[in-house]
């Protein structure tokens, strides 16, 4: 925590000091909380480990907190605080404890007041009922007192497993702050009586068995005075901490870590408990004497704070330190660091690096090795550093062979120790080859070496599009056969630098071949999409049957099938192959009534499988069953969209509500309400429950989302607009929807759960700036940031302007952005801002490109590429450079809109008469700045190059232009070209462009034209209908034609009525106009089945407004839906016509026609038309 958020408290503490043995006196004292860190220097070495261990780690994260928390002094004077406390009967307790009288009968002070002995015959659960009587009514000043003489006549045995059992109720409930206070106050002296408490048996045994709840509220500790510790005894209280550091969740982990760095730092000094020349100071094993394993949790920034490099030097050279850090798994950007100060001296064999060390060297340390050194370094590396790893504070997201920035660059600076690669040193440098550059493939390797070089080069992961695209051309150019199975395996990472034309071209069985060998599947998942179904169409049009294609495919190639190849006919595909492959929600919907019907035990389905229920599994399977279905997906942690919650809510409350409702999926609650929870639970574990929920399945502004706001601060009393910290953490993902007014009076209290919002209205985002740019928040002002405080704000980083980006350290941005920015969810333009703010802003004229700016091969692999360069040194810089075979990879780094320019002027420069086909699929984010006139010069030959160029997603005017390129071309339609196009796309097409559209190629697509005009849906309704007439009778049918149902005509829904399809009313209103009025009441209640009761939600809006309006109410009422406003017996129901009045002539033949109707109703007409 920054140290400016503890100079910013100004509570003061009243901390209680009680005699003891282990203590040096007893006194009573005021402690502030920005302070009592600064009298740790001063604490007693016979301060016992266990009160030093938990005040460090918490008293510096409650420093932020702007309540005072007082505690009680000691010793208490029992007389004294007893003395206006009713006296309770000996036979009191004991009743209470066989159950004879209720907990709550007595107060706090009674049972404090009580004799020692009864107390001892309280149940072990008697602590979970006196805190559930407690917190039912406001705290008093005097219960803090009765908090230290309850617990002080406690047994201790007793104590503990009362404590077990409180500890297994609350373990995942938050308490009360207040009485969490209250509480520990008084275990806080009870724990210090104990004998060797701080030992590691029995400071574990407290924590875990009894202090868990009370730990996971950093403010309980606030109030524990600093005393004075030597650095000697604070060594052995890390030590003590260090024994039970793997058993501590690694909250609260970080938050002890938290205390130990600022025990460490807070007087200022550059000591920080070492000294060369002072006896029992001057040891060099400082990390393990004084941050233990608790250095997982230390950055760059804080190791820089415990010494000056050459301190650190020292310090990382020592065994001991060497030792313990092996053992270890540090932050990627702390074991970078750690790894540099230990190579940075001249003196310093690589040789005697720990294996496990060399996945952390720097590009620094290996470029004066030797050729031979370099051999042994990267086989070395090949053996302990395997991909895809989780770092502790850093998962990669990545695809799981991408490379950080340092690894690129150390392989590339072993690559250039060699001009020429033959296969021995291509075996022996192993993964290090990913650091071949396109020119050492093309040059450096003959075509005899390359196709020898095979195996290993295809063991090695990581290799960027242009690498492995340059080796399978050279490869196939120089006569490798792709003759069978074996020799497409042996291609090994290699595969994705085949094109879709070449997998094509392929026989059928090499593929089906390929496909059984276990190394070449591996290769499946990281495939490119384009690639990925070229071998799923080639597959499939390979096999004689869907349920071969569902056994033989990858499960790397499943989610890539069409879904309409997954709607089988009498021969069905095993349960087990369908589990045994990973689907996409609308694949298993395919399936997913088949499936249900054949077997009798769901928690044998995958999640994968059980994610596509529909609504048709009502017609196949009994009622009652949808319960123990629900509940299954509820341990299986499956995951629905809005329909399927909103269909299976019904069947599972079909005769009834549940009372056990925590059975079921929690955003299942998200359609029923705490009157239905009540039989489950509180209103207030209901909210608990839906703030976990993922409250997206609902749209953003739907009435329910703010229904469910409104009765969350019923249930939670919340009066205005300040929400504590407390109702926050229970309000969860409703914080996302609460205004800016909210967002402003709750101060930093509600940023944890903002931070996990997918997006922001605009007050939303005003207001999180106000709150933030205040500094009175737990991340302190945005000055004092570091690159681990911009990693905990993660999601709000999007919000920050240019004024609030503007005061943050310069090196805790280029740090973040350089460990932990790809790990995020922002996107490369938000990063893009980070950017351009650490960029100068005064652009000075670049003459010529700087001596120590050349761009190399090492400066294209460093994702901070665009730190090095402002717009004009970068245009400077890229004369006589050939961006084309590293555009893929430096165009996912975080260019400026400027410095993006720069590129594009540059390949212009390069290609003044139209880009190459080979650069086209390469643009990216450079399609933004490209015109109509550069597209008129490409030549798009094909779909895959029509996918390559939007999958960037560029504007509508972009797409459109590239896309009526492509057609002008006379290139098709075809499926490759529609999945490009897909559903963003697909309302850009003309009438003369749909209909070159081939209904087969709909077969093999996954569109929803419901944003289209209304001609897009008409033509694309008849095309699907055509599509899928083979599957008309299929339970799966409904699910293929629905997306295309906006264009159907009416005759064709009430054909679809007698099918039980359980239309969504959202589907319904979506319908052509006409065809919605044209159906009956009958009709609509046979289309919508189970949601019928729905439409009473939509009566009020358009168009099903006016389809009741037109309707019979008699006929309305025959639903049984209290529906109401259509048409009374006897009269004629007015809708008003949106054209020109009638005229008279017109008016006079209505009214002949309406000669049965009252004379009243016809005067109304005839003065409706006059007027």
């Amino acid at each position: 925590m920054p140290d400016a958020v503890l100079r910013s408290q100004r509570h003061t503490l009243t901390c209680s000091v009680k005699s003891s043995p282990l203590r040096m006196v007893a006194l009573r004292t005021k402690c502030p909380a920005a302070s009592g860190l600064q009298t740790f220097a001063e604490m007693s070495p016979l301060l016992p480990g266990l009160g030093f261990l938990l005040l460090v780690g918490w008293q510096v994260a409650a420093a932020a907190s702007t309540e005072a928390y007082l505690c009680s002094s000691s010793p208490v004077n029992e007389s004294a605080v007893c003395a206006s406390v009713k006296s309770v009967s000996q036979e009191m307790i004991p009743e209470i404890a066989r159950g004879q009288a209720s907990p709550c009968s007595l107060t706090f002070g009674q049972y404090a007041c009580a004799q020692s002995a009864w107390l001892q015959d309280l149940q072990d659960d008697f602590l979970v009922s006196l805190y559930s009587c407690l917190t039912t009514k406001p705290a008093s000043a005097m219960d803090r007192e009765y908090s230290v003489l309850f617990f002080s006549k406690y047994d201790a045995k007793k104590l503990i497993a009362a404590l077990t059992v409180f500890s297994r109720r609350f373990s995942h409930v938050p308490l009360s702050p207040e009485w969490n206070m209250i509480f520990i106050n008084g275990l806080w002296e009870k724990m210090l009586q104990v004998p060797d408490t701080d030992s590691p048996p029995i400071l574990s045994h407290w924590i875990h068995e009894g202090l868990q709840p009370f730990l996971v509220e950093p403010k309980v500790f606030a109030c524990l005075h600093a005393k004075t510790v030597l650095c000697e005894m604070f060594q052995k209280i890390v030590a003590a901490l260090n024994g039970v550091y793997s058993d501590l969740p690694v909250e609260e982990q970080r938050n002890l870590y938290t205390g130990i760095k600022h025990r460490l730092i807070q007087d200022g000094s550059n000591q920080k408990c070492y000294s060369a020349a002072a006896p029992g100071l001057n040891s060099t094993a400082w990390f393990e004497n004084y941050l233990g394993s608790f250095m997982e949790h230390a950055t760059v920034e804080d190791l820089q704070l415990f010494g000056d490099e050459p301190t650190l030097q020292t310090f990382a050279r020592d065994p001991a330190n060497l030792q313990m850090i092996s053992n270890l798994t540090l932050l990627r950007e702390t074991a970078v660091y750690y790894i540099s100060l230990l190579t940075s001296g001249p003196d310093f064999p690589l040789s005697s690096l720990p294996d496990k060390f060399v996945c952390y060297l720097s590009p620094s340390a290996v470029s004066n090795l030797s050729r031979d050194n370099a051999l042994s370094l990267a086989q070395r590396i090949s053996k302990n550093c395997p991909l895809n790893l989780t770092y502790r504070g850093i998962t990669r997201e990545r695809a799981p062979s991408s490379l950080t920035t340092e690894e690129l660059q150390v392989a590339s600076a072993l690559v250039r120790k060699f001009e020429h690669f033959s296969p021995a040193i291509l075996r022996a440098l192993g993964q290090a080859a990913v650091g071949l550059s396109i020119s050492d493939i093309e040059n450096g390797i003959s075509d005899e070496d390359l196709e020898a070089s095979i195996p290993a080069l295809g063991k090695v992961r990581g290799w960027n599009a242009e690498q492995s695209s340059a080796i399978i051309s050279k490869l196939l150019s120089s006569g490798y056969q792709i003759s069978d199975g074996q020799s497409l395996a042996k291609l090994g990472s290699l595969v994705a630098g085949l094109n879709s034309s070449t997998i094509q071209s392929l026989p059928p069985q090499v593929i089906l071949e390929a496909i059984k060998l276990p190394e070449f599947v591996q290769q499946m998942v990281t495939l490119p999409s384009a690639l990925k179904m070229a071998f799923v169409e080639k597959i499939s049009s390979s096999v004689d049957h869907s349920v071969d294609l569902v056994k033989y495919i990858p499960d790397g190639l499943a989610s890539y099938i069409p879904k309409s190849l997954l709607v089988f006919g009498e021969e069905m595909p095993s349960i087990q192959d369908l589990n045994s492959k990973t689907w996409t929600r609308e694949q298993a919907a395919m399936f997913f009534s088949y499936v249900i019907k054949m077997e009798p035990d769901f928690s044998r389905l995958s999640q994968s499988v059980l994610q596509g229920f529909t609504c048709a599994a009502a017609n196949v399977t009994e009622a009652e069953r949808f319960q123990e279905l629900a509940k299954v997906m509820k341990k299986k942690n499956v995951k629905l969209g809005e329909d399927q919650l909103s269909c299976l809510v019904k069947l599972v409350t079909l005769h009834g509500i549940p009372k056990d409702l925590d059975s079921y999926p929690e955003d299942l609650l998200l359609f029923l309400s705490p009157s239905d929870y009540a039989a489950t639970g509180s209103c207030r574990q209901y909210f608990t429950n839906i703030g976990k929920a993922n409250l997206d399945v609902l749209q953003r502004e739907s009435s329910r989302r703010k229904q469910l706001l409104r009765e969350a601060f019923l249930c939670l009393k919340i009066p205005g607009p300040q929400v504590s910290e407390e109702n926050a953490e229970i309000l969860g993902h409703l914080v996302c929807d609460l205004g800016g007014e909210y967002i402003r009076s709750s101060g930093g209290n509600l940023l944890k759960q903002l931070s996990q919002c997918e997006s922001f209205l605009p007050d939303q985002e005003e207001a999180i700036r106000s709150v933030i740019g205040s500094g009175n928040t737990t991340f302190g002002p945005p000055e004092t940031w570091s690159a681990f405080t911009l990693n905990e704000l993660g999601g709000l980083i999007p919000v920050f302007d240019h004024s609030t980006l503007q005061k943050i350290p310069k090196n805790a941005l280029a740090v973040w952005l350089k460990n932990f920015a790809h790990n995020s969810p922002l996107s490369r333009e938000e990063l893009a801002t980070v950017v351009q703010v650490l960029l100068p802003t005064r652009h000075k004229r670049a003459d010529g490109c700087p001596p120590s700016k050349k761009i190399t091969e090492m400066v294209l692999n460093n994702e901070l590429m665009p730190l090095q360069y402002t717009p004009e040194e970068l245009h400077a810089c890229l004369k006589n450079v050939s961006l084309e075979n590293h555009l893929s990879l430096i165009l996912t780094y975080p260019f400026t809109v400027q410095q993006l320019a720069v590129l594009k002027r540059s390949l212009d420069e390069t290609y003044p008469d139209g880009y190459p086909e080979s650069l086209l699929p390469k643009l990216g984010s450079l399609l933004d700045f490209v015109t109509p006139e550069d597209v008129s010069k490409w030549n798009i030959t094909s779909a895959d190059m029509l996918a390559a160029l939007l999958k960037s997603q560029p504007p509508d005017y972009q797409a459109s232009t590239v896309i009526k390129r492509y057609v002008d071309l006379g290139n098709a339609l075809n499926a490759t070209a529609l999945n490009a196009i897909g559903t963003k796309y697909l309302c850009l097409l003309n009438v003369s462009v749909l209909n070159m559209i081939d209904p087969n190629s709909l077969k093999l697509v996954s569109l929803n034209p419901t944003a289209c005009s209304q001609l897009t849906k008409d033509i694309l309704y008849v095309k699907a209908k055509h599509a899928f007439s083979d599957q008309h009778y299929s339970p799966a049918y409904y699910k293929l034609i629905e997306p295309y149902l906006g264009g159907a005509p009416g005759i064709d829904l009430k054909a679809l009525s007698k099918d039980d399809v359980n239309m969504e009313v959202s589907t319904l209103a979506k319908l052509r106009r006409d065809s919605l009025m044209s159906l009956t009441p009958s009709d609509v209640r046979c289309l919508l089945g189970i949601h019928l009761g729905d439409l009473v939600q939509w009566q009020n809006v358009s168009p099903i407004r006016e389809w009741v309006q037109r309707q019979k109410q008699s006929e309305l009422d025959q639903l049984q839906i209290s529906l109401t406003g259509g048409t009374q017996e006897g009269y004629l129901n007015i809708v008003t016509p949106k054209f020109q009045s009638p005229s008279l002539a017109s008016l006079g033949a209505v009214a002949t026609t309406l000669h049965l109707l009252p004379a009243l109703l016809i005067s109304f007409l005839m003065m409706s038309g006059l007027s």
